[in-house]
């Protein structure tokens, strides 16, 4: 019974694959990979791999299809004039036959290992006692792969800067995104009020739980920043302004404190990230603080977008939002202009 359903969920993988790819409407295609992520969530659940498929549900699933919603929004007015276009029979014949190579050398690579295949895993699991912390993937991240994770969230900070680039000079400094209004008895508003105490805890528990059970810095921070995003979209929050110190402060403490226990540890272990004999957990901890704040301000400006407006353009708190304007009955004998 379990062989069968795996091999319903794999297939099941392939065909939202397909379908993602060759859906004409991009709306359909971002729904697509949305349910693609999720899927593949179980999947990492079903091979034991809780922590990735967190992360998974969390980044692949949630922050990647809102980006992408977002992207297809201010995409509509040019979805016409792509749909007009039809690539020619050979372009579409070469595309298939890429896909396809790419695809059975891939296959062959992973046919070609050795029997048993090459891993690290062993090594790991004998030292990992010595960085203090239970969850295997929190080890591997910031002890034997610690610099990969710190050009992660460097990454995140320079993409957050390349979508600031993108606003116009006379929005620089001001807000991003739009400023919803507050409906009161709007459903969203009600559930801006409910979930957000329920997400911050479980996001710290995550948070604190990631030392030696599923979990870390990366699930916490999307959590929590969904938490703040939802605030902002019932109107009851407004993002911050881009130019205030504390916001950059947040931004950039993490890669910083990262890369000052790095030189402790080039100064007292005799390598970059090398932990002194154990101080790896407290560093480790330190680390994983100062990462958060980061995280969580990063993943919900990129969600938030480019400064779109100036900080004193912002309607007042408690004034209704553009959908639930629309949504209002008019008066009768109005003309609705």
């Amino acid at each position: 019974m379990t062989a069968l359903v795996s091999l319903v969920v794999a297939l099941l993988l392939l065909w939202l694959a397909l379908w993602t790819v060759v859906a004409r409407d991009a709306f359909v295609a971002v729904a697509g990979f949305v349910v693609y992520g999720l899927l593949l969530s179980l999947v990492w659940v079903r091979l034991a791999g809780i922590d990735v498929a967190l992360t998974e549900a969390a980044i692949g699933g949630g922050l990647t299809g809102a980006l992408l919603l977002g992207a297809v929004g201010r995409l509509r007015g040019t979805e016409a004039a792509a749909w007009s276009e039809r690539s020619g029979a050979g372009t579409r014949a070469f595309a298939v036959l890429l896909s396809g190579s790419v695809a059975t050398v891939l296959a062959l690579c992973v046919l070609a290992l050795p029997e048993p295949a090459p891993t690290l895993a062993p090594r790991v699991v004998e030292n990992l006692a010595a960085t203090g912390v239970g969850n295997p993937i929190t080890g591997v991240l910031l002890a034997f792969r610690a610099l990969d994770t710190l050009l992660e969230a460097i990454v995140l900070v320079i993409a957050l800067i390349g979508v600031w680039s993108l606003a116009p000079d006379r929005f620089w400094g001001g807000r991003p995104g739009p400023r919803y209004g507050a409906d009161p008895d709007g459903i969203l508003t009600y559930l801006a009020r409910v979930l957000p105490p329920i997400g911050i805890v479980v996001g710290l528990y995550l948070f604190w739980a990631g030392a030696d059970h599923p979990g870390g810095k990366f699930q916490s921070a999307t959590i929590l920043a969904a938490m703040w995003m939802l605030v902002q979209m019932a109107g009851l929050g407004d993002a911050p302004r881009i130019d205030s110190r504390w916001l950059r402060a947040g931004i950039v403490v993490g890669p910083l404190v990262f890369v000052a226990v790095g030189l402790l540890g080039a100064w007292q272990a005799g390598a970059f990230l090398g932990y002194p004999d154990g101080w790896a957990k407290p560093m480790i901890v330190v680390i994983e603080l100062a990462l958060l704040p980061t995280l969580v301000l990063v993943l919900a400006l990129l969600l938030n977008g480019a400064p779109a407006r100036n900080a004193d353009s912002s309607p007042a708190l408690g004034e209704p939002s553009l959908s639930a304007r629309s949504t209002r009955p008019m008066p009768t004998g109005s003309t609705g202009r």
